[in-house]
């Protein structure tokens, strides 16, 4: 049987098996160091800590082009629908969309993301030239297989756009890369 696996893997494009997700945040996150935690206050009330996984000197300002992972850690019970909401609302903020585009994200978040309660951590992973993937506590949920969609959805961290721009300085400069000004 393992001799066949190795046939068919022998066999298959190497894009092919890039493409396969790895069923844990660790696999897919192998060689990538973590950031300290940054916690997000909104009007005094503690919503997540964050942790970007990158390898040194990562290029926030190309961020697009790299493989790396976000992962937010709960501080409190959320709706997987209301996560989406709010999501599509900050990627608003740092990209224009196609009319439509939000509808489709939006529904696509909302079957994705699950009702997380204090201590769940959902964490996604950039995959260039593919799109994100997300994973809860460890297990993959699944995908969304669309560039645009990535760029902008790390980008409510990442973009110089972002609403949150301390949280964004100091994720990037603990990975030895420096934010730039817009």
């Amino acid at each position: 049987m393992s001799t066949l696996l190795i046939a068919i893997a022998a066999w298959m494009p190497a894009s092919l098996l890039a493409s396969a997700p790895e069923p844990t945040v660790s696999a897919a996150l192998q060689g990538k160091s973590g950031t300290d935690k940054v916690r997000l206050r909104v009007w005094g009330f503690e919503v997540y800590d964050a942790r970007l996984f990158t390898v040194n000197g990562f290029n926030a300002e190309q961020f697009g082009d790299h493989r790396f992972g976000l992962e937010l850690s709960y501080l409190r019970s959320f709706k997987g629908g209301d996560i989406a909401e709010r999501s599509v609302d900050e990627m608003r903020n740092v990209t224009e969309m196609e009319p439509g585009q939000s509808d489709r994200w939006l529904k696509a978040m909302s079957t994705l993301f699950p009702d997380v309660q204090r201590g769940d951590r959902i964490t996604g992973v950039h995959v260039p030239g593919s799109g994100a993937r997300f994973y809860l506590n460890d297990r993959l949920l699944g995908d969304i297989a669309d560039e645009a969609f990535s760029r902008s959805f790390f980008g409510i961290w990442l973009s110089p756009k972002t609403s949150q721009p301390r949280m964004r300085e100091t994720l990037i400069g603990q990975t030895g890369g420096a934010p730039r000004a817009p």
